[in-house]
């Protein structure tokens, strides 16, 4: 049975809650199909996370991992490209740790690319009716340097696997009073559960346009 690891975020930034982790663990309980659903939590410290993520991927043998994290000021939901091999910490990580133009891994590819099919992601989440974009940064903080150990793990020892990263917005409930862009947590169950009913489907990616001028 094909095995899909989702993974989420523990808040940070002084947010009480994060609607990665959220979004994940309502996929699974809700999740009809023959895949069959992980989740894991992970910590918000460069430190620690990459280790966290090995662990899961050991224990459970995923052939698609997806890891989403939240992009605080989206609108949308971002299904990232690319990660790139440095940190570049605006805020300190849940641990105090504030890496300045660090690399990920020395030594490592300036960059990796998504194997999941992006653009049939997007376009499987704008079928909702949900905004979805190809995002093509994931940023220089925990979520990229997520995204590139993820891919940097897939390509030593589980290059049969695929993996990528999303980006969901703030929930409702982190902008009430305020003038933050949000979304409800309904919609980004759907929008992350499309992702993974696209990537089980689509071996070849469609070719439509999601580049961006700036």
């Amino acid at each position: 049975m094909t095995s899909v690891l989702l993974t989420g975020f523990e808040p940070f930034g002084g947010e009480t809650t994060n609607p990665s982790w959220t979004t994940v663990q309502k996929v699974r309980e809700h999740w009809m199909g023959d895949a069959v659903i992980h989740t894991r939590e992970l910590p918000v410290a460069f430190d620690v996370v990459g280790d966290a993520l090995r662990n899961a991927i050991r224990e459970t043998r995923p052939d698609v991992i997806i890891c989403v994290g939240q992009a605080g000021g989206a609108e949308t939901i971002q299904v990232e490209r690319v990660a790139i091999n440095v940190d570049d910490a605006r805020i300190p990580d849940n641990s105090g740790f504030q890496p300045i133009d660090e690399p990920i891994v020395a030594g490592g590819p300036a960059a990796y690319f998504s194997s999941l099919p992006i653009k049939a992601a997007v376009a499987a989440v704008s079928a909702l009716g949900i905004p979805a974009v190809v995002s093509q940064t994931a940023g220089t903080y925990t979520c990229n340097h997520l995204f590139y150990l993820l891919m940097h793990e897939l390509e030593a020892g589980h290059p049969e696997a695929r993996g990528g990263f999303v980006h969901v917005p703030f929930c409702t409930d982190q902008a009430v009073g305020t003038d933050r862009p949000s979304m409800e947590i309904a919609d980004m169950v759907a929008a992350v559960t499309a992702i993974v009913r696209a990537t089980l489907a689509t071996e070849v990616d469609l070719t439509l346009v999601g580049g961006s001028l700036d």
